[in-house]
């Protein structure tokens, strides 16, 4: 393995930290925010942005996306989304114990399991760790890139299913993550031209749109499986896209090819167990806010529909 992937798969793994914090934080901003409509993006984005812990959740993602970004170029699309899929295990441990929301044995389960599916669907595809693997088939990534936009964008069609909002989310991710690994190849002839590169355009749409459709979805659903659906998606998705954009190599023996069919198992069984989401429990307005963690128990928010 070289020196490269190896600082790649560092950034990885400080990408799943900062990748589960913030998800954690968005979701508390976005239970105390006014009700997100897709149909309004920039109001809704302006409500968002108001409560300081949503605002909070989205610098640290913003962080946790630079060590992403800068993973992707260094390292194989599918060893990278393996790392960040097996961080996926800190997400219950965090809620639970960092940020005191419920978390059942159904979620603890669903969670691990999802987690162990992806690490070892991606670590099947990973095959050669020599380089980054970034050179695409324009064709191809044009063709991956639709599908998985376009079934992002059908699935938000369903806007009061949160499970259909997170997947939509995840999978609108996933195009923004393979158009991020792609452009990393142009960065050498570029430089800081990449940022008027077409790919860069769909870079931008695609984490925006996906983030206002991610926020929806932590307001409908409870915060385990809501993140654990998007993060399911986005990896799978962003799996995939290694054999079938970047040419990364897929194992020909027969042990490779049953891991792969036991992960894809273990992530189809797990996404059976997250339970159905229910919608937040109205709360008294003279009820105390909870305190985050890093935050001044003065910071809080209004609940439900109105506004600040």
């Amino acid at each position: 393995m070289s020196a490269s992937v190896e600082l790649g798969l560092v950034l990885a793994l400080l990408t799943a930290f900062g990748s589960v914090a913030g998800f954690l934080y968005k979701f508390k901003g976005a239970r105390e925010a006014p009700e997100v409509q897709l149909g309004r993006p920039i109001h809704s984005t302006i409500e968002l942005f108001r409560s300081p812990v949503y605002a909070l959740g989205i610098l640290i993602a913003l962080i946790s996306w630079g060590f992403h970004d800068g993973a992707l170029a260094l390292a194989p699309i599918s060893l990278v989304q393996s790392v960040i899929a097996g961080g996926l295990v800190l997400l219950t441990v965090a809620a639970d114990k960092l940020f005191g929301l419920p978390v059942t044995r159904r979620e603890w389960i669903g969670v691990g399991l999802t987690a162990t599916g992806l690490a070892f669907l991606a670590a099947t595809m990973s095959g050669d760790t020599s380089s980054a693997h970034s050179r695409y088939h324009p064709g191809s990534l044009a063709i991956f890139l639709i599908v998985v936009g376009a079934a992002g964008l059908v699935c938000c069609m369903r806007v009061k299913r949160p499970a259909w909002l997170a997947v939509s989310a995840g999978l609108l991710w996933a195009t923004s993550d393979t158009s991020i690994k792609a452009l990393s190849s142009h960065l050498s002839k570029l430089g800081i031209g990449v940022v008027i590169h077409p790919l860069a355009v769909v870079i931008l749409v695609a984490s925006l749109v996906g983030l206002l459709i991610s926020a929806r979805s932590l307001q409908l659903g409870d915060a385990v499986p809501m993140i654990a659906l998007t993060s399911a998606a986005a990896n799978l998705t962003t799996i995939a896209a290694g054999p079938l954009v970047f040419g990364e190599p897929w194992p020909h023996s027969t042990a490779g090819q049953a891991v792969r069919i036991v992960a894809f198992v273990l992530v189809i069984v797990a996404a059976s167990l997250t339970p159905p989401p229910s919608a937040p429990p109205e709360q008294d307005a003279g009820a105390p806010v909870e305190r985050m963690p890093g935050l001044p128990a003065s910071v809080g928010g209004h609940q439900g529909g109105e506004p600040s």
